[in-house]
């Protein structure tokens, strides 16, 4: 059975400086994300052993388990490609496009998205997500890594608000920690999320017209 790994940063641990420091880096990603692939390891196995035993006492548990340790995990990975040594400006193309047609400006995105990370009740992320229901792009709160989106978004762009993702640089300055971030963002990755999540169907369609493109 495939295991979760820890993937490689596309850069190393100082080619994000002085925006994020080498030392935050290396325990944010040695540390604590992989502290998340090793959670959901463990759990998939538990509930292994669980289904061998048709024991499912801890099932609640084992279940919140896999869904905190996979989602650290999931939204992680998605940081480390959401951040480049080159980064910051605005989008172009067909994401600043739709950016400015779902948000109003890039003004107005930016500042939804630095309150949503700001305001966190605890810990979380803000994140910019597709919703392919309504096909459109919103803004959410990400809270712990699980709580408060919406059913089947997919988040392009996110960014951590737990104390470890920020602490020993930012202390306790959010803000500048925000700030930062803003100037590492790789438009290019959140770009090439963008155009392929977009293809994602959730096949909300009536019945009827499924079956009739079956047919057809």
């Amino acid at each position: 059975m495939a295991t979760y790994s820890l993937p490689d940063l596309p850069y190393d641990y100082a080619a994000l400086e002085p925006h994020y420091s080498a030392q935050v880096l290396q325990l944010h990603h040695g540390k604590h994300h992989a502290a998340y692939v090793t959670g959901a390891n463990k759990t998939l196995d538990k509930l292994a052993e669980a289904r061998s035993k048709g024991d499912f006492a801890a099932i609640n548990l084992l279940q919140k388990n896999l869904a905190f340790h996979l989602s650290g995990h999931v939204m992680h990975s998605l940081l480390w490609k959401n951040m480049t040594p080159k980064g910051g400006g605005q989008p172009d193309g067909e994401l600043g496009a739709a950016i400015k047609e779902f948000f109003g400006s890039f003004d107005g995105f930016k500042n939804q998205v630095t309150e949503a990370a700001t305001n966190i009740q605890g810990s979380g992320w803000g994140a910019l997500a597709w919703e392919p229901l309504g096909k459109r792009l919103v803004v959410e709160q990400v809270y712990d890594h699980q709580g408060n989106i919406g059913n089947g978004t997919v988040p392009l762009l996110v960014l951590d608000m737990w104390e470890h993702a920020y602490y020993l640089q930012y202390k306790t300055a959010k803000g500048e920690w925000i700030a930062a971030f803003w100037k590492l963002v790789n438009w290019a990755d959140v770009a090439d999320r963008f155009g392929r999540v977009r293809t994602l169907d959730l096949a909300l369609e009536p019945l009827g017209a499924q079956r009739h493109r079956v047919a057809g």
